[in-house]
């Protein structure tokens, strides 16, 4: 199942993310990917950081990142997220970024994540019902 909800969360290059080359260190992407995750879900209704406190963990298992063109100091970007259900126990995170002052798209992830409560993957209905 896919959703219809496409969240789009706007962001600016600090210059501390750059490397040697002047451009945003490939680590860093997974920060700007990890960021609009939370923030989508607090758009959804739902706080990482409560369901953590409340015992649910919502983990990354798997990530894969596409590099198409760098980003430097000073550009702003935007994140572009949905979610997709990949089974009863993974949520399939398709997010993109667009530099903001041409439109092209610099980077594709893939990001499956789970839920883990009491040591088990578990994702729970209400959370689905949030997010897709």
């Amino acid at each position: 199942m896919t959703t219809n909800k496409t969240f789009v969360y706007e962001m600016e290059v600090r210059d501390y993310e750059c490397d040697m080359q002047g451009i945003v260190n490939n680590a860093v992407y997974q920060n700007y990917f990890e960021h609009a995750r939370h923030k989508l879900l607090l758009d959804c209704g739902q706080d990482f950081a409560e369901h953590t406190q409340n015992g649910l963990h919502l983990v990354v298992v798997r990530a894969e990142i596409d590099y198409r063109a760098p980003l430097a100091s000073g550009d702003t970007f935007r994140v572009v997220s949905y979610i997709d259900q990949k089974s009863r126990l993974k949520m399939r995170f398709n997010q993109h970024i667009e530099r903001m002052s041409d439109g092209k798209l610099t980077t594709k992830a893939v990001v499956i994540a789970t839920g883990v409560q009491d040591g088990r993957p578990y994702i729970p209905q209400f959370l689905w019902d949030a997010l897709l």
